[in-house]
């Protein structure tokens, strides 16, 4: 619980909080798009033609979501900046130890594990996208990278499918850390962080 005696201050810029809802969105649609199940839904509704054009433009949307993020890791305010929550491997183990032993101290940015696990997150979902986009280029001859791709062999195009999916799933498995991790640390230092991803404020 939030100490009313303690002021709130601003941590999340509406920049990075739009961001990180957004991306939530591209990617949740992206992924559920491609999804066995969400074939019996969407039949009524939309042709397969038409959600792969969307799937594509969800990947787009994720692509230029990265790159804004790091163009801002770089020249955003405080708490946005990867010099904010990036650390060595020896201080992000020490902080998982400490979260495990429920001592780890509290941050108001991104503690050592949580920034480990963001860094994580973007390299996977780079590397996805990036693999959807050589796909898409060799597999239809679309997209930027269809003018290099557009004669790839059958095994690349398997090759490229495969890395799509297995980093696809794998960031599934990271999202499912660190909504872990966010339900862990609001619990250990009674605060809302989720909540904190929309208002933007933390207790100071």
């Amino acid at each position: 619980m939030t100490d009313r005696a303690t002021p709130e201050i601003t941590v999340w810029d509406p920049l990075v909080r739009l961001f990180h809802w957004t991306l939530v969105l591209a990617f949740v649609f992206a992924f559920c798009s491609q999804s066995g199940w969400f074939e019996k839904i969407r039949e009524p509704l939309l042709s397969e033609e038409s959600l792969q054009t969307l799937h594509i433009w969800a990947g787009y949307t994720i692509v230029g979501l990265l790159l804004f993020r790091l163009i801002w890791g770089l020249v955003g305010p405080r708490y946005a900046r990867f010099s904010d929550f990036v650390y060595g491997p020896r201080a992000i183990f020490a902080y998982t130890k400490a979260v495990l032993t429920l001592q780890a101290p509290r941050h108001l940015g991104h503690n050592p594990a949580g920034g480990a696990m963001i860094i994580v997150l973007l390299l996977s979902l780079a590397i996805t996208v990036s693999a959807g986009l050589m796909l898409y280029g060799a597999d239809k001859g679309l997209g930027p990278l269809a003018g290099l791709l557009i004669d790839s062999s059958d095994s690349a195009i398997d090759a490229f499918k495969e890395v799509h999916e297995l980093f696809a799933n794998f960031t599934v498995v990271l999202v499912v850390g660190h909504l872990t991790g966010v339900v862990w640390e609001s619990l250990l230092h009674r605060e809302n962080l989720a909540l904190a991803m929309i208002t933007g404020r933390k207790r100071g």
